[in-house]
């Protein structure tokens, strides 16, 4: 969760592991668009001497569709290089590291930004320079005022960061994939026991974060800023992917892969835990090979969810109405595959059309709130999920009382939701580290010293 090592594959391969995406109406810049994929799930802040990087050999792609086909009309492409200064040290850092290009920095990272419309391709920039890892205190003095110095300006109101970063994504992970727990309720589990406070699984550890902020009229279909929530121009569609070269070879002088052939997507993410908790395993891999325009062949899945029909198994008795609902699953539909149309939630929609098709989708009318809710749309803060994904929504709760059920009434009026499905949720809170004011908004990542690893428990 969100995506974090989702598909049997892909978890094998965590450089080119899309863990979550973010697309919100910018907050501090009104008039632009930050959209932020991070990779590399679950890492150690203190896991030297080869710290995390993006892959050399990986394609990492932000794409926009914005003509209601699922297909992406713009992309924006990051191709990453490190380079080795000394090649007689292991160590990553010889001193301290205090520019981005500090000599002591031993395995730099630098990248190119390409954008890609209607087959037609542009380089935006060459040769930015990526921050290093949070190594700690004396090989990385002053991070946060280093890392600030990577995000780099590409153009009028454009900016740019690829690099390390906290991780903002909160779940009680331990908990929810041992039989699908839910500590606070976990009482009334067909296993039970006393009832918990939730744990974030994922404090402490850090991501690899591309973030890209350009003005909405960079990524609608006309060009223009829409003024009207209910403009069917006014939504966007928005998913990242990784691809790898189709072929490796391994040369044994060098003991190193050498990729070959057209790229292939190896991963992809749009809505968040959609692969993780929709899709079954005997189909994760494919769906993360294949483009949003063809999950039709997934549609089956958001009409009849597995976990649905697990909560009232694992809860006995506490979902009864879902229990006994056998109709598809059209909110969830709306919600996840087409958007929501106009004249189900009064004044808003970020319907793109027919096609089925997983996509964060944005309406950009829609202005950024100075108190915005967790738990966005269905807490009336039309900000916020699934309207986009802002760093701060609280997608595990709401995620888990649609699949409960709180959002058949939607779609289906004569349906009334069980008690349990707008109190579910799995206990966390957020205990990451405070995210920034600022582009690009994900907060500082842990620093390797700093850091002290947590405390295993056998039983």
């Amino acid at each position: 969760m969100s995506s974090h090592r989702e598909a049997p594959e892909i978890s094998k391969d965590p450089v080119a592991d899309n863990t979550d995406v973010y697309a919100f109406v910018s907050p501090d810049q009104p008039d632009t668009v930050t959209i932020i994929a991070n990779f590399i799930p679950f890492q150690l802040p203190y896991g030297g001497p080869n710290f995390y990087e993006f892959g050399d050999d990986v394609l990492y792609q932000l794409h926009i569709s914005n003509r209601g086909t699922g297909k992406a009309d713009i992309s924006y492409q990051f191709r990453f290089q490190a380079r080795i200064r000394n090649k007689k040290t292991f160590l990553y850092n010889t001193g301290p590291i205090t520019s981005l290009r500090d000599s002591n920095w031993n395995r730099p990272q630098f990248y190119s930004v390409t954008r890609v419309e209607n087959g037609k391709s542009r380089i935006l920039a060459r040769d930015l320079a990526a921050p290093p890892v949070n190594v700690g205190v004396r090989s990385t003095p002053n991070y946060a005022r280093l890392a600030a110095k990577a995000v780099h300006t590409i153009g009028r109101n454009r900016k740019v960061f690829a690099g390390q970063r906290a991780d903002a994504f909160y779940a009680d992970l331990g908990s929810i994939f041992d039989l699908g727990t839910l500590r606070p309720f976990q009482m009334a589990h067909l296993i039970p026991s006393a009832a918990a406070v939730g744990v974030n699984g994922l404090q402490g550890s850090n991501v690899h974060t591309i973030a890209l902020q350009v003005p909405i009229t960079d990524l609608t279909r006309d060009g223009r800023r829409p003024a009207d929530v209910l403009d069917p121009k006014a939504v966007i569609g928005i998913y990242a992917s990784a691809s790898r070269r189709q072929s490796a070879l391994i040369d044994g002088e060098r003991g190193t892969r050498m990729w070959h052939g057209p790229y292939k997507q190896v991963s992809r993410l749009g809505n968040p835990l959609f692969n993780e908790v929709i899709v079954p395993m005997a189909d994760k891999d494919r769906w993360n090979s294949r483009p949003p325009s063809e999950d039709k062949r997934f549609a089956k899945y958001v009409a009849k969810p597995e976990l649905a029909g697990l909560l009232p198994v694992l809860y006995p008795g506490v979902f009864p109405n879902l229990a006994a609902y056998k109709k598809d699953r059209a909110d969830l539909a709306a919600i996840l595959l087409t958007g929501i149309p106009k004249g189900v939630v009064p004044g808003f929609q970020n319907f793109t059309g027919p096609v089925q098709a997983d996509l964060l989708r944005l309406n950009v009318a829609v202005p950024p709130t100075s108190s915005p809710n967790p738990l966005g749309l269905v807490a009336g803060d039309a900000a916020g999920f699934p309207n986009g994904r802002r760093l701060i929504d609280d997608v595990v709760t709401v995620e888990l009382r649609a699949v409960a059920g709180l959002t058949i009434p939607l779609v289906d009026k004569s349906y009334k939701p069980d008690g349990a499905a707008s109190a579910i949720e799995d206990g966390t809170s957020n205990t990451n580290p405070p995210l920034l004011d600022r582009f690009p908004y994900l907060g500082t990542p842990a620093g390797g010293f700093q850091s002290t690893p947590g405390t295993p428990a056998a039983s």
